[in-house]
């Protein structure tokens, strides 16, 4: 006979166990019928907000994400902006909306009827930078940050500009040899990385002579994550995002990211330490980007902290070499479309070889570039106060918005003399913002002209470009305007 001895203590603790599990299990569900009751009384109070607002069939859950896939998306919306030519809602999934706007006067009304505080959130992986700060601290940060794009810096940084460029098209020619056509974004990505270090951030990093480069790969791969999220409902909850392997992924890409800029200015810092350089630099008529900063004092006399100088060189150092890469890349495949076009900004260039100022037609085809494939194509932000429109519909403060930024997408023919004065003057001031505009503007506009110029003139002078039609590009937009399968052309070296 066997007798079983029960431990008093061992049911008591088995009942404690078992109590605890139902206690976690009753909270949860709690926690998942607010949520769902949160949810309800959100979308009831969006679409009450979105009533006076036609727009496209949208599904409960997904929204209008499914038109909204890469290769369809700017198609989608083009003819979107054609059916509903003031403004329409676009649902990123059922509980998030967006009001995208296509006319010029309700872009006005955003931009100047309204102080527009932060980006979409989703989408802030480089930190609390100048591109997603607000208030008071963002106006700090531009009023610190607008002497190092004064004229005369700008000016200065063209001979880096040049280098840098010199270094792509030296590389060009070895890669032409094998008669074929050669993918450019790569190349060009590299480049204008290589030139905003140089002239922003004072710093050699040889990154196209390189053979491999993580950051280049890394913000790659940031934007796409960044897409994907948007494109999955369940992961605009930053819980569920963060604990998914997606987030994890993202958060380890930001990590990397993070890496590169705390090495540039930790490498800076130790270099200002040795009293001559620093007394040099204290001599110069205008410091550079980094400098500005690394000097920067409030009224306390108190430096900025770690953490808001690592958000502004990551905000300048993503913003600043991958926009333009995209500018540059997709010029340089219009000018291959348009061989007319091409050979009239190689002769331009030739004839005013040195005075960049002057360069009339080649800047009209770098804005009519900049409108069929706008690097940014929309802009999202989230009103800090209400906003009427000129039809007398209102937007409340805290909703989102994204604009264009060209409100004439539709128009496909490569026309540069859209851009001539007399056709500028009779355009609506707010239909062409590639650079967005009011008090948030891109800082760096002028930065990216010149680079685009720079970039564009060594270029023909160099060689001559046709596209390859076994590979046309195809168009992604995520943080900016992509080739899905590069931007293949073929070079033929001038003598």
């Amino acid at each position: 006979i066997s007798v079983t001895v029960m431990n008093p203590s061992g049911v008591w603790l088995n009942g404690a166990v078992s109590q605890m599990f139902h206690l976690m299990a009753v909270v949860c569900l709690a926690c998942v019928v607010l949520k769902a009751i949160q949810l309800y009384w959100r979308k009831r109070k969006l679409l009450k907000i979105f009533k006076s607002f036609p727009g496209p069939p949208t599904h409960w859950l997904y929204g209008h994400l499914q038109m909204l896939q890469q290769e369809d998306e700017l198609d989608n919306t083009a003819s979107w902006a054609e059916k509903y030519p003031h403004c329409h809602p676009v649902w990123l999934g059922g509980f998030l909306v967006f009001l995208w706007i296509n006319h010029p006067e309700y872009a006005k009304a955003v931009y100047i009827g309204s102080d527009l505080t932060s980006s979409f959130a989703l989408c802030s992986s480089i930190g609390q930078g100048l591109l997603i700060l607000n208030g008071p601290k963002w106006f700090q940060h531009r009023r610190l940050l607008t002497p190092g794009f004064h004229y005369d810096i700008l000016k200065s940084y063209v001979t880096m500009m040049a280098d840098s460029v010199h270094v792509m098209l030296d590389k060009w020619e070895q890669l032409i040899t094998q008669e074929k056509s050669v993918e450019l974004f790569e190349h060009v990505s590299l480049m204008t990385l290589d030139s905003i270090m140089k002239s922003a951030f004072s710093y050699q990093s040889n990154c196209q002579t390189d053979s491999d480069n993580l950051y280049i790969q890394t913000v790659r791969d940031l934007s796409l994550m960044v897409y994907l999220r948007i494109q999955t409902p369940l992961h605009h909850n930053h819980l569920v995002y963060w604990l998914s392997s997606e987030g994890r992924r993202f958060h380890k890409a930001c990590r990397l990211a993070h890496h590169h800029t705390d090495k540039v200015i930790r490498e800076r810092k130790e270099f200002l330490k040795d009293e001559r350089e620093l007394e040099k630099i204290q001599r110069r008529r205008h410091l550079d980007f980094l400098d500005i900063f690394l000097s920067a004092k409030d009224e306390n006399g108190a430096g900025l902290s770690d953490e808001d100088l690592r958000a502004e060189v990551s905000t300048f150092m993503f913003e600043g070499h991958d926009t333009t890469a995209s500018g540059i890349s997709w010029l340089l495949y219009c000018m291959a479309l348009h061989p007319e076009h091409q050979q009239r900004c190689r002769e331009e260039i030739t004839e005013i070889l040195g005075d960049r100022e002057t360069m009339t037609y080649t800047t009209m085809c770098i804005k009519e570039t900049l409108r069929l494939y706008p690097p940014v194509p929309a802009i999202a932000r989230e009103l800090s106060a209400p906003v009427t429109f000129v039809d007398g519909r209102t937007l409340p403060k805290g909703l989102n918005s994204f604009r264009t930024t060209c409100l004439y997408y539709s128009l496909q023919v490569f026309d540069p003399l859209r851009f001539s004065p007399e056709n500028s003057a009779e355009r609506h001031s707010y239909a062409f913002l590639p650079f967005a505009a009011g008090p948030r503007n891109c800082i760096g506009q002028q930065f990216a002209m010149n680079e685009m110029k720079v970039a564009l003139a060594l270029t023909l002078l160099r060689f001559e470009f046709s596209p390859d039609p076994a590979k046309p590009p195809i168009k992604i937009p995520q943080a900016i305007l992509r080739s899905k399968n590069g931007i293949h052309l073929h070079l033929k070296k001038l003598q």
